[in-house]
């Protein structure tokens, strides 16, 4: 307890079990009477914790916390930890485990965690004795929060939880050969800066990065000052708000129309806290070929692995954008900026306006999340689950804010977005929260719904309800011949569960009703329950099909 007071823990998300009871027992006295320092949020799966823990980590910069025990405990943390893996999110799972005496036999619960978990994190060990728990512990934030986040998980042997010493307070700010934070080298510096100044058509693609580094005024800079358009991955969508003169908007498969089209036209493309995601890059034998690739990054493990690059500029942004804009001329590109306007109302009259202003027949899932979107507050945070529903709620929500949207983008994760909406609005209390969610997703997580009534957790929750898998549902029906293998959905009657866990809740089948639902949803206290009657085939558009070249976008099926 005093390892992680010490790393300034607030929040701990968990589930006691047999092989973590020791730990769970010293918590009961710092989370009340004069000792009080942390909050436990009990969830109800363990996946949810670290799902929560991300949510929290995500908001609010620090890292998230979650508290196992032992065997299936931990394992079904494992998704957890692989999605904050793929997605460069900063938790410390800490799990209970068997004595070390017994390791190797099958003892009831046991389970190699290290050797689960190595592949999936970056850092994984065994506390086997007391004296290892407070540089264990600091190591473990250490290497969480530093360079490319990440997730790390402690196992905890039981005999170390109960034998006793003299607490040693260890701070661990050093690790040889982990260097977090490369020397920027001013070389590759000059020679990005060069590229830039003699571009004509520069794009800057903008990733979680920005985010992670803090440095969205750096970007803010670097971007006016060469007059540069810039897109954005699904995880760096609030890096830079929605209404910036420079954003051109969201890139990738389900992205904007202009800007996946002119990465094929691009001279210079600037690749900041990205990682050429194949959801952003599409077919790499095609992709942007006629551009110099300046790719600026704290991962050397990420420069030429999918795009070869010309520059490669390895250092934390923060760090290297005001470098590089030091060196930048003040540029316009005007007539380039302008080349991406009738391709944006190519896009808007064919896609956006029929999504989010329909005339008629059932509710479409773009006019809710533009519903949500045109109430919430500027500040609101934006939570998704996976497929439709996350297509549709990161194209049409409104970003003002920095660090305003928690997803699941590498791992696709059903399940993820009730868990991580919790844990957002304890790492950003003071925020609305609101958690789109398709009717697959939301039952992969549903148990939760118990966390949200125990801790009254204020999430605005926004089932969009197709009685389908919906995005597998579209890709059965433009690939596979409109076979829908089981992706229809039979479905409980939700009020009646929002009512047996006592959250406000509304249903809406009819557009004029949707206005005035999200009013009240937003304005209701504590957690609320919206139910949106969805069109059965409702797609998302723009798409590029798997494989395709980038620029090969679909606007209509």
């Amino acid at each position: 307890m005093r390892a992680l007071q010490a790393e300034g823990v607030k929040t701990i998300f968990g589930y006691p079990g047999g092989s973590i009871m020791p730990v769970y027992d010293a918590l009961f006295d710092y989370t009340r009477g004069e000792k009080k320092c942390f909050d436990h949020i009990l969830v109800r799966h363990e996946q949810g914790a670290t799902h929560a823990a991300e949510g929290y980590a995500r908001v609010s910069g620090e890292v998230g916390v979650a508290l196992v025990t032992s065997g299936p405990g931990v394992t079904n943390t494992l998704t957890g930890i692989a999605d904050a893996m793929l997605d460069s999110t900063p938790i410390v799972v800490i799990a209970g485990q068997v004595p070390i005496g017994a390791l190797g036999t099958d003892a009831f619960q046991e389970v190699d965690l290290v050797g689960v978990s190595q592949p999936i994190s970056k850092w994984s060990y065994q506390i086997r004795h007391a004296e290892d728990v407070s540089w264990a512990v600091s190591r473990a934030f250490y290497i969480a929060r530093t360079g490319r986040p990440g997730p790390v998980v402690l196992d905890f042997a039981k005999n170390a939880q109960v034998e006793e010493i003299d607490y040693n307070p260890q701070k661990v700010n050093f690790i040889r050969s982990y260097v977090p934070y490369p020397k920027l080298d001013a070389e590759a510096v000059r020679q990005a800066a060069e590229l830039i100044n003699n571009a004509k058509k520069p794009l800057a693609l903008v990733g979680q990065g920005v985010e992670l580094g803090n440095a969205q005024s750096e970007l803010k800079a670097f971007l006016e000052k060469a007059d540069i358009p810039a897109g954005r991955t699904m995880l760096g969508l609030s890096a830079l708000p929605s209404n910036h003169p420079l954003n051109v908007g969201m890139l990738g498969m389900h992205g904007n129309y202009a800007v996946n089209l002119k990465e094929q036209e691009c001279d210079v493309l600037i690749a900041i806290g990205m990682r050429f995601s194949d959801r952003v890059t599409g077919n790499l034998k095609t992709y942007a070929k006629q551009a110099k690739i300046i790719h600026l990054d704290i991962d050397h493990s990420e420069i030429d692995k999918n795009v070869k690059t010309d520059v490669a500029v390895i250092a934390d942004c923060k760090e290297s954008l005001p470098a590089i804009t030091a060196l930048l001329n003040k540029n316009n590109h005007q007539e380039w900026r302008d080349s991406f306007k009738p391709l944006d109302q190519m896009e808007r009259e064919k896609v956006i306006e029929p999504a989010i202003h329909p005339k008629e027949g059932p509710l479409l899932m773009g006019e809710v999340v533009n519903a949500v979107a045109e109430q919430a507050p500027d500040n609101a945070v934006l939570v998704t689950d996976v497929g439709q529903n996350q297509l549709f709620a990161t194209r049409y929500f409104k970003y003002h804010h920095n660090r305003s949207i928690c997803t699941s983008g590498g791992l696709g994760t059903m399940g993820y977005g009730m868990p991580a909406a919790i844990g957002a609005t304890f790492g950003a209390p003071d925020r609305t929260v609101c958690c789109f969610m398709g009717d697959g997703g939301f039952q992969m997580c549903i148990e939760e719904l118990g966390t949200i009534m125990e801790q009254k957790a204020p999430v605005k929750m926004i089932v969009m309800n197709n009685h389908y898998l919906g995005n597998v549902r579209q890709w059965q029906d433009m690939f596979w011949m409109r076979r829908k293998s089981f992706t229809k959905m039979m479905n409980p009657n939700y009020s009646m569960i929002a009512q047996g866990y006592g959250i406000s809740y509304q249903a809406v089948t009819d557009r004029k009703d949707l206005t005035e639902a999200v009013k009240k949803m937003l304005t209701t206290d504590g957690p609320f329950i919206l139910e949106c009657a969805i069109l059965e085939e409702d797609n998302v558009l723009p798409m590029t099909p798997p494989g395709m070249d980038i620029d090969k976008m679909m606007l209509e099926i």
